[in-house]
C-alpha cells in the first residue's frame, strides 16, 4: 500500500501527463474506461513500462491530489464494473483497482499491466495513446508496427538496433583494450561484446565501439549564465570510438577545473581549491554516457556557463527504477551491455556510487529530471562566491540561507508566483532563484503541485 502512495506522489510530480498514466476526478464512462486501458496498456508497452495507471481522485490540470467518490464496485446495466471491462478486453490482463488515502484525501488506482505478447483490445478494437488523448491504432500504422516489433522482439536497445551503416571498423576498440592489459581475440570479439543483431549485422552498440561511432558529442562554453549568451568555444569529442570521446571529455574536464589559491588561514603551504568537484564530474559525465538513449542517434550534452555546467543525457531512468532507488543508488543501467563493457574495462563499476557520489557534494537539487532527458548541474565554487562557500563546507547546504527563507515567505503569500516574479522580489538571479528552489523542493521544504504552467508552490510546515 505504502508503494502505490508513493508511487502517485510520483506521478504527480511530472510537468504533464504521460503516455502511460491519466489522472481524473469524479469521471465516470464505462466504455470509455475500458477504452483507456487499451490505451494505456499498450502505449505502456511501447515505453518498455512494466504498468500503466489510471488514477481517480487527482485534478488533471494542476495535478493536485482532490480525492474521489468514484465507486469502482458499482454496475454496469446489473453487471459489476470490473465483470464488464474484464468480459471485453482481449487478452485478460488481470488489471486491478485499488483504493488508498492520501493527505486524507481518497485515492482510486486502476493498475494496467503492459501488453505483453499481443496488443490489448477493447471490444475488439485497439486503442493507443498519443499525447495525452486516446486514439484508434489502427489509423497510426507506424506506431501499430512499432509496438508489434516491440511485442514481438523486445523494446529497442543498443543490442537490437541495427546499426546506420555495416562498413565498421574496430582498430582503435582493439587498441584500447590493449592499454587496459586486455586482448581482443580477432575472430570472436563481435559475439563476445555482443555487437552483432539475430540477422548477423552490426548494431548500435557495434556502432558505438566502432572507430566512427557517427554520433556527435559537444562540449560547448558559453561567456554568460545561459545559452542567450555569446558562445565561446564548441570543442567536438564525438564521430570516434565511443571508449575514447569519453577518455578525453574527461581529460577536458581537468583542463576546466581551474585550482584557485586560497589563502585563508594559510599557516606553511597556500590550499588549492579546484573550481568544481571532480569525483562528482567524473561520475556524471561516465553515468551520462553508459545510460544515454543511443538508440535515438544522439550523444549527451555538455554546457558550460560562467557559474556552473550542466551535464545532459537524452532518455529517463530504466523502466522498474524508482526515484528513491535512483538516488540511493540501486544500479539499474539502461544499457546493460554497453555497461558491461565499461565495466570489464574498470572504467566503471555496479557498485551504485555514481549517484550518491554526486549528491553528497552537490544534493538531490543537482538533478533535474524532464520527460526525455536528464540533467545535472555542477556549480562553479569560486572562492569569492556562496557557491564556493558551500562546497568548502557541505554543511551550510543544510541550512536555510536567507534566500531560501524569503523564497519560501513569498510562496506563502503567493502560490502562484513564478521565477521571474521571485527574481523581481527576492533580489537575486535567475539562476539563483532556480538553484535554491531546487534544494527546497528535493529536501521537502515546498512541493509543486500539478504542471509547471497551471499548478502552485506548496510550503510545507
Amino acid at each position: 500500500m505504502r508503494d502505490l502512495k508513493e508511487k502517485v506522489k510520483e506521478l504527480i510530480q511530472y510537468q504533464s501527463e504521460e503516455e502511460w498514466f491519466e489522472f481524473k476526478e469524479n469521471w465516470y464512462e464505462p466504455a470509455a474506461i475500458g477504452e483507456y486501458i487499451s490505451s494505456l496498456s499498450n502505449s505502456a508497452a511501447l515505453l518498455g513500462e512494466e504498468y500503466a495507471y489510471l488514477i481517480w481522485g487527482v485534478n488533471n490540470d494542476t495535478h493536485k491530489i482532490t480525492g474521489t467518490t468514484f465507486d469502482f464496485h458499482q454496475d454496469v446495466k446489473n453487471e459489476p464494473l470490473q465483470h464488464y471491462l474484464a468480459r471485453q478486453l482481449e487478452p485478460d490482463i488481470c488489471f486491478d483497482f485499488r483504493e488508498i488515502t492520501i493527505r486524507r484525501k481518497r485515492v482510486v488506482i486502476l493498475i494496467i499491466p503492459a501488453a505483453k505478447k499481443t496488443p490489448t483490445s477493447f471490444r475488439e478494437k485497439r486503442y493507443i495513446r498519443i499525447g495525452s488523448s486516446k486514439a484508434d491504432l489502427h489509423k497510426y500504422p507506424e506506431r501499430e508496427s512499432r509496438l508489434f516489433d516491440i511485442l514481438r522482439n523486445g523494446v529497442p536497445t543498443v543490442i537490437t538496433e541495427e546499426a546506420e551503416e555495416q562498413d565498421l571498423t574496430f582498430r582503435k576498440l582493439f587498441l584500447y583494450y590493449e592499454d587496459k592489459g586486455i586482448t581482443l581475440n580477432k575472430k570472436t570479439f563481435r559475439k563476445n561484446l555482443k555487437l552483432l543483431t539475430r540477422d548477423g549485422k552490426y548494431n548500435m552498440l557495434a556502432q558505438l565501439l566502432s572507430d566512427d561511432s557517427r554520433i556527435a558529442i559537444r562540449v560547448s562554453i558559453f561567456r554568460g549564465k545561459d545559452k542567450a549568451s555569446p558562445l565561446f568555444s564548441v570543442r567536438e569529442f564525438g564521430n570516434n570510438c565511443l571508449l575514447l570521446s569519453l577518455d578525453k571529455v574527461l581529460e577536458y574536464g581537468d583542463v576546466l577545473n581551474v585550482l584557485q589559491a586560497d589563502e585563508k588561514e594559510r599557516v606553511v603551504e597556500r590550499k588549492e581549491i579546484p573550481l568544481f568537484d571532480n569525483n562528482a564530474f567524473r561520475e556524471a559525465v561516465i553515468n551520462a554516457f553508459v545510460h544515454n538513449k543511443w538508440i535515438d542517434q544522439n550523444g549527451p550534452m555538455i554546457s558550460v556557463f560562467s557559474d556552473r555546467m550542466e551535464i545532459l543525457s537524452r532518455g529517463t531512468i530504466p523502466p522498474g527504477q524508482t526515484m528513491e532507488g535512483f538516488f540511493e543508488g540501486e544500479s539499474v543501467p539502461v544499457n546493460k551491455d554497453l555497461s558491461d563493457v565499461f565495466l570489464q574495462l574498470h572504467i566503471s563499476e555496479r557498485s551504485g556510487r555514481g549517484i550518491p557520489t554526486i549528491t553528497s557534494v552537490y544534493g538531490r537539487e543537482a538533478f533535474q529530471f524532464r520527460e526525455n532527458s536528464i540533467k545535472v548541474t555542477i556549480p562553479f565554487a569560486y572562492l569569492s562566491t556562496d557557491v564556493g562557500n558551500k562546497v568548502r563546507n557541505k554543511e551550510e547546504e543544510k541550512k536555510l540561507n536567507p534566500t531560501r527563507q524569503k523564497i519560501m515567505a513569498e510562496m506563502r503569500n503567493n502560490p502562484n508566483i513564478t521565477q521571474q516574479q521571485l527574481e523581481s522580489s527576492v533580489g537575486v538571479s535567475r539562476t539563483a532563484i532556480y538553484n535554491n528552489i531546487r534544494f527546497l523542493r528535493e529536501n521537502g521544504y515546498i512541493t509543486r503541485i500539478g504542471s509547471k504552467k497551471n499548478g502552485y508552490w506548496q510550503v510545507e510546515e
